[in-house]
């Protein structure tokens, strides 16, 4: 039998699209090469192997971790995808031993928030990872960081506004820009569930935060601060 990784890697190289991937690799300031599929395309060529995976409910990390390691971002999407769909099965114990590998390599902004959420996730079986997300928003990587300061996003009535705020201000004076919108973005989600908290959030800690977090914080409350 062919081994998946390269099944699923002849059928990227034989969609790929030269124009569309110059384009797609200059929107990531030319981090990462592509081949040049738009996501409904991409997402074709692998939903029957996740459909056959859901079924038999067992991470395949050494599929992962080869899809991880090409250089064309596709196949890390293709991860991210595959460990949405496997939410159910990830634990505690595969953050440290394979998720924050995933996290630490081939870093830039689609990945992280990607990944957030699905780690962030693991918190409704397992409660270990709100400290661990505490010390990650203080940690000296700043991709790291941002995604303890959006792990919570669309969780709505289920968010720890407790975890979110001392995450958040944990991160106050940062001069990076990614730092400085994922907060704002952490609270203008939530100001769709809360509008009044996030309203007395800014209240509290607006001298303290910087005007693109307060911006984009103040996107969908009727007044702005």
């Amino acid at each position: 039998m062919e081994n998946r990784y390269l099944s699923v890697k002849k059928q990227f190289e034989a969609g790929r699209d030269e124009k569309n991937a110059a384009k797609m690799a200059a929107y990531m300031k030319g981090l990462f090469p592509f081949y040049g599929l738009p996501a409904p395309k991409r997402k074709a060529v692998y939903r029957e192997l996740l459909r056959a995976e859901k079924k038999k409910a067992a991470v395949d990390w050494a599929f992962l971790d080869q899809c991880w390691a090409d250089a064309h971002r596709e196949f890390q999407y293709l991860v991210i995808d595959y460990l949405a769909a496997m939410q159910g099965c990830l634990t505690y114990e595969d953050v440290s031993s394979r998720l924050f590998t995933y996290v630490k390599t081939k870093q830039w902004w689609d990945t992280i928030d990607g990944l957030d959420r699905i780690i962030g996730n693991i918190a409704f079986t397992d409660g270990r990872i709100d400290d661990l997300m505490l010390e990650w928003a203080a940690d000296g990587d700043l991709w790291v960081r941002r995604l303890a300061i959006d792990h919570q996003l669309c969780r709505k009535e289920k968010t720890n506004t407790a975890l979110l705020e001392s995450i958040l201000i944990r991160n106050f004076g940062s001069s990076e820009f990614f730092i400085n919108k994922a907060i704002g973005w952490s609270l203008r989600d939530y100001s769709k569930s809360d509008p009044g908290w996030v309203r007395e959030f800014l209240r509290k800690y607006q001298s303290k935060m910087s005007p693109l977090s307060i911006r984009e914080a103040s996107k969908y409350l009727k007044t702005e601060p």
